[in-house]
């Protein structure tokens, strides 16, 4: 999805992307992690009261505004997407959570404590540049929570048949690790995520599928289309051993 109306598509998925999840495991996200892995991921980067966050590539927030809620900190939430900023800061209420329209990198001047990077560290082409951004916000000893999308990049035939393939760059765990350490950022927790988010994805395109014709209605056949298409490539490839999902934590030297 790669159009910047956010709310046509918000409105047509919310309905199946609810029913996907397991009671109190939605909560606005539009990836598919959990809240308990959201809230386990933040835990373990030592998100709490006081803590400054930057959340990269927020779109419309829901795992921002269920931490600011669940944990406490001082957020701030940062996205390209100048509609899915509004959606986050009406849907904020009064959650002491700030937002801003952003292309990344560069990233907004810190340093912060934390910054989170969910399931959107695909869609940046230069790691290298990426992790030398995240490295200048932090503060010394400061957390890079993130998850990863872990393997080969891509074949010719395997970016033909995924849509928006201009958005997916997978890399290497250990060439990860590498851009990392080359900005001054080692790994210091890493669980494997792969199995549930199978699960989810399994989840997610049977539910979209159920509610094709209300979806198709509300944001077109070919935006629906390519929704399926690429949550059944993810489930071949997570099925396959070819994408390993993880979540990471890298601490600034």
């Amino acid at each position: 999805m790669r159009q910047d109306d956010r709310a046509p598509f918000d409105r047509a998925l919310r309905r199946a992307r609810v029913s996907a999840y397991a009671p109190g495991d939605f909560v606005g996200q539009e990836s598919l992690m959990t809240a308990t892995e959201i809230r386990a991921l933040a835990v373990r980067a030592g998100i709490g009261p006081g803590v400054t966050v930057l959340d990269v590539c927020c779109g419309i927030a829901g795992p921002g505004r269920f931490l600011t809620r669940e944990l406490g900190c001082d957020y701030l939430g940062v996205d390209a997407s100048v509609s899915a900023v509004a959606i986050a800061g009406e849907r904020a209420g009064d959650l002491p959570c700030r937002f801003a329209v952003a292309e990344v990198p560069p990233l907004p001047a810190g340093p912060f404590d934390v910054v989170l990077l969910l399931e959107t560290i695909l869609a940046f082409e230069d790691k290298d540049a990426l992790a030398g951004a995240i490295a200048a916000a932090l503060a010394p000893g400061g957390r890079f929570a993130f998850t990863l999308e872990e393997g080969a990049p891509l074949t010719a035939a395997e970016r033909a048949a995924m849509p928006d393939a201009d958005t997916v760059w997978l890399i290497p765990l250990d060439a990860m690790v590498t851009s990392l350490e080359r900005a001054g950022l080692a790994v210091t927790w890493q669980e494997d995520h792969s199995r549930a988010h199978r699960a989810t994805a399994h989840a997610l395109a049977a539910a979209f599928a159920a509610d094709a014709e209300d979806i198709a209605a509300q944001v077109g056949r070919r935006a629906l289309d390519d929704l399926l298409a690429a949550h059944r490539l993810w489930i071949d490839w997570l099925d396959e051993g070819r994408v390993r999902k993880l979540a990471l934590v890298a601490e600034r030297r």
